[in-house]
């Protein structure tokens, strides 16, 4: 079945609607939505400023096989940044569900339809890889970002609403990795929390740590996707900070069995890279 190519926005998915579950596979569940119509608020020119990608965990997966038995897994979804396309979290978890009750030959012919259906709407190539249970230490998992942890400075926080003038630098020349692990939003239509760690690593002027600190706390009642608060992360570090190289990588905790964590670089990436779980994941 062709993918609609009308323009999506957020409101006309199914957030925050009471939704059926479909009780056979249906990929008409997924939902995409332009990068564009945020882009283009944040400020983030036609000729991308950065590489990277959306990197999704989604811990409820599971099929039946051809005997009718259940299959359970975990599963890794990548795509570049590059796409066109987001894929609203909510359509996912639906266009999972609706695996659940259907059969497939085995896990490599699931694997290929997941990938089929998310490229079509993305617009882009799309890596699947699928976990079966049990895991036997197939995942990575750490205790928290590589760097230094910014959280222990003792800040006053009187905004909860994005501002970037609490950016600043000095003229020390530094390279380093800053993380944060207070970083909360609300999702752009339901304004349900969204709760993630943040790695900031750059080189260039050193960046005032407690104004950084500042500035992620300000996201705490800003609604936006995930995918777009680590973009706009990025776009006001460039402006305000004017670093000589920038990675911004989010990783989210989990809600309806999914996490999502975008990576945005002024370096390109291997798309392969190592995906390592936080201990909030």
């Amino acid at each position: 079945m062709p993918v609609s190519k009308e323009v999506s926005k957020p409101e006309q998915s199914e957030l925050g609607k009471k939704s059926a579950y479909d009780p056979v596979y249906n990929p008409e569940k997924l939902f995409p939505i332009p990068r564009k119509l945020k882009r283009d608020e944040i400020g983030v020119p036609d000729e991308s400023p950065f590489f990277g990608y959306d990197l999704w965990n989604h811990y409820e997966v599971s099929w039946l096989n051809q005997k009718g038995k259940p299959v359970v897994a975990l599963a890794e979804i990548i795509y570049a940044c590059d796409t066109p396309n987001i894929i609203e979290s909510k359509s996912m978890k639906l266009y999972f569900n609706s695996l659940n009750s259907s059969p497939f030959k085995d896990a490599d012919t699931v694997r290929a339809v997941i990938e089929k259906d998310i490229a079509e709407r993305v617009g882009g190539t799309v890596f699947v890889t699928l976990f079966p249970l049990p895991l036997k230490n197939k995942l990575n998992l750490l205790m928290g970002f590589d760097g230094i942890c910014i959280d222990e400075a003792d800040i006053e926080c009187t905004v909860y609403e994005v501002n970037a003038s609490f950016l600043s630098v000095d003229n020390e020349t530094v390279d380093e990795a800053l993380y944060s692990d207070l970083l909360k939003s609300n999702c752009l239509v339901t304004s349900q929390p969204d709760w993630g760690s943040v790695q900031i690593a750059y080189k260039g002027r050193k960046i005032n740590r407690e104004g950084l600190l500042r500035y992620i706390v300000s996201f705490r009642n800003h609604n936006e996707f995930h995918e777009q608060c680590i973009e706009r992360i990025f776009m006001d570090i460039m402006r305000r900070c004017q670093p000589e190289e920038l990675t911004v990588y989010g990783r989210y905790t989990r809600r309806g069995g999914l996490d999502i964590n975008p990576y945005r670089s002024t370096n390109p990436i291997d798309m392969k890279a190592k995906n390592n779980r936080l201990c909030r994941q």
